[in-house]
C-alpha cells in the first residue's frame, strides 16, 4: 500500500493565524478550504483521497497527546484487521475510539444517562479515555473479545479533534508502535517502523507524557 504524507502548500500566514498558534503548532480551523492542521495543510483534493484511502480500510497515523496514534475507521472489519496484523496486536484487546465531541462517537455506544453525558462534556477534551457501553453492531476487534464496553476520547489534542471533524468520521486511535516497541513521537519513527504501510498526517505531538487515563464511565473507578 502507498504511503502518503499531507504536503506542505506554500500559503502566507497572516498575523492573526501567527497569534492563534496553540502549544501544538495548530492553527485556528478554518470552516473554508485547505483545511489547515497540525503545521501542515490539507488541501480539498489531498482531503479526498485521505477519505478515500481509510474507506478502502487504509490505515493513517497522526499526532495525539503523548504520541502518535495510528488508525482506521472503527466500523471496517477489513480495516481493523489490518491494524491488529501491521502492530502485532493481540487480538482480545479493545481499541481506543477517537473523535472530535461526543456526538460523533454517539453511533458507537449505548445511549448513556443524562449524568453520564454531562460528566463526558464537563471533563472532555482531556487525555482522558472513558469506558462506556458499546452500541450492538460494534464489532468484537474493537471492543475487545468477550467485552462490552467500548474506550472512547475526546482528546486534547486539537489536531487530532480537527482531523476527526474534517473527515467526517471517529477514528481508532492507538498508539503508533509495534507490541513491544516503543510508541512513535515523530513523523520519522513512524516511517521507520511502519514504511509504507500507512498514511501520515505529520505534525507535533503534544505535551503528555503518559498516555491517557482509561477510566470506566459507569463506575468511575481508573483502570490506568
Amino acid at each position: 500500500m502507498a504511503c502518503n504524507t499531507v504536503k506542505t502548500l506554500p500559503t502566507k500566514q497572516s498575523t492573526v493565524n501567527q497569534r492563534n498558534r496553540s502549544s501544538e503548532n495548530v492553527v485556528v480551523f478554518q470552516t473554508t478550504f485547505p483545511i489547515m492542521l497540525f503545521p501542515r495543510i490539507l488541501s480539498v483534493s489531498t482531503l479526498r483521497k485521505l477519505q478515500s484511502h481509510l474507506k478502502k480500510g487504509g490505515l493513517v497515523a497522526y499526532p495525539t497527546e503523548s504520541c502518535y496514534g495510528i488508525g482506521c475507521i472503527p466500523t471496517l472489519p477489513k480495516a481493523l484487521n489490518r491494524l491488529i496484523h501491521l502492530k502485532k496486536r493481540p487480538q482480545h484487546k479493545g481499541m481506543i475510539v477517537i473523535g472530535n465531541q461526543l456526538e460523533q462517537l454517539q453511533p458507537l455506544l449505548k445511549r448513556s444517562s443524562e449524568n453520564i453525558q454531562t460528566m463526558l462534556r464537563n471533563e472532555w477534551p482531556a487525555p482522558k479515555t472513558f469506558l462506556l457501553p458499546a452500541a450492538a453492531g460494534v464489532l468484537p476487534a474493537l471492543r475487545g473479545k468477550r467485552r462490552s464496553k467500548l474506550a472512547v476520547r475526546v482528546p486534547a489534542h486539537a489536531g487530532a479533534r480537527r482531523l476527526c471533524q474534517a473527515l467526517k468520521t471517529p477514528l481508532v486511535s492507538t498508539s503508533c508502535n509495534r507490541a513491544g516497541k516503543r510508541a512513535c513521537r515523530t513523523e520519522r519513527e513512524v516511517r521507520r517502523q511502519f514504511g509504507r504501510n500507512v498514511w501520515v498526517v505529520g505534525g507535533l505531538i503534544g505535551k503528555q507524557r503518559l498516555p491517557s487515563q482509561i477510566i470506566d464511565g459507569e463506575t468511575g473507578v481508573r483502570l490506568r
